[in-house]
């Protein structure tokens, strides 16, 4: 736990005096939100939603996700660069567990992910979402499952990275569109077959609607083809138990090279 417990530290420190990284993480996805929901609210009305839900409204779960993904990536590239100057080397011939360094990198990125994810949550009701105490504690903990998975899959990826550069050629290749098929950007709704079937699939798809489903909670949210909550939090977990092992498995791999 002390090797948790540190690199955990070492994540918070590093966000800290990296203060730049909020504008790629928070500000980034809060201008996607204004000009896509701004732009798209006039004409696009997303099928299969309440009467009177907006763009606005419809995307702010979405946009969370968004805010969780991308704090997911800068998060995971710091192992790139720690193996790049040294770090990382020193840490792995340390008599640490590698499941416990893979759990405190996760729980670092998952922390950072959900600050900011909270700090977002704060705008909600700009969106028409009017937040309580259940609501804002039931969003709180599904993005934290959320963002587990995310940062898991992150390391998972980062670990048998070598560059940065190609760092982020894969992660824009599977994390964004596995959030665009996610229904955070439209819904299944009279979606072709061949999408609908793709977001079945998307473990991110679960994600979002279980925070949707919680922004929502102890009201009607009246969305057709949402996936109940307690499924959604089931695959959600699922998915972040699964890439966890797959992470640990990695970095198993990597100390023997």
């Amino acid at each position: 736990m002390l090797a948790v417990l540190t690199l955990w530290q070492r994540e918070i420190v590093r966000f800290v005096r990296q203060r730049s990284r909020v504008v790629g993480a928070l500000v980034q996805p809060i201008v996607f939100w204004i000009l896509l929901g701004g732009g798209l609210s006039a004409s696009f009305r997303p099928p299969g939603t309440p009467a009177g839900t907006g763009y606005l409204e419809y995307f702010f779960p979405g946009t969370i996700a968004l805010v969780l993904l991308f704090t997911a990536i800068f998060a995971t590239i710091a192992v790139v660069e720690d193996r790049r100057s040294g770090f990382l080397q020193g840490v792995l011939v340390a008599p640490v567990a590698r499941r416990s360094i893979v759990l405190g990198q996760t729980l670092g990125g998952t922390t950072l992910a959900v600050v900011q994810g909270l700090l977002f949550l704060a705008i909600a009701p700009l969106a028409g979402m009017p937040l309580t105490a259940l609501r804002v504690l039931a969003t709180t903990g599904t993005m934290a499952l959320v963002a587990f998975g995310l940062t898991n899959l992150g390391l998972l990826i980062a670990w048998r990275m070598e560059s940065t550069q190609g760092f982020h050629a894969i992660m824009n290749l599977i994390l964004l569109p596995i959030w665009f098929l996610s229904g955070a950007f439209f819904p299944a709704t009279n979606a072709p077959a061949i999408l609908r079937w793709l977001m079945q699939l998307d473990p991110l798809t679960y994600g979002v609607a279980a925070v949707r489903s919680c922004m929502y909670l102890g009201g009607d949210a009246g969305f057709r083809d949402l996936p109940s909550l307690g499924v959604s939090l089931a695959i959600t977990a699922a998915f972040g138990l699964v890439t966890f092992v797959a992470a640990t498995a990695v970095a198993e791999r990597s100390a023997t090279l």
